[in-house]
């Protein structure tokens, strides 16, 4: 399997909350409508806690480490092959921009890094 994961900043005129909503109900349904499309075997969003949650600063203090993201989108393909087919037609980069306009509603997009990784399960 491959992954891509999305490390995702809210748009810094959201509010913790509208961003989640937005993400959560109606964003993730535009992801479901096209995953057949996309080949997209799975999708899972993590919503961050909310800010000042004592664990998280507890967490953060600990490392010394800035604040986090907003959320974290992981999509799962069967393949890199099976990814790059995707994106190689017509019907699939359509899908690919509807996604991408819209997540600029939402995402600060400069700011949320995105990768490709194979996940190496320890337990």
């Amino acid at each position: 399997m491959i992954k891509l994961v999305f490390c995702v900043h809210r748009l810094p005129q959201l509010s913790r909350a509208e961003f989640q909503a937005y993400w959560r109900d109606q964003h993730a349904p535009l992801v479901k409508s096209h995953a057949q499309t996309l080949r997209i075997q799975r999708y899972v969003q993590l919503h961050s806690l909310p800010e000042g949650e004592p664990a998280n600063e507890a967490l953060r203090a600990s490392r010394g480490a800035p604040a986090g993201y907003d959320g974290i989108a992981e999509l799962w393909w069967t393949s890199i092959e099976d990814l790059l087919a995707v994106t190689a037609t017509d019907e699939g980069r359509r899908a690919s921009l509807a996604l991408l306009e819209d997540e600029g509603r939402f995402i600060d997009l400069a700011r949320s890094p995105l990768w490709l990784a194979r996940e190496n399960v320890v337990i």
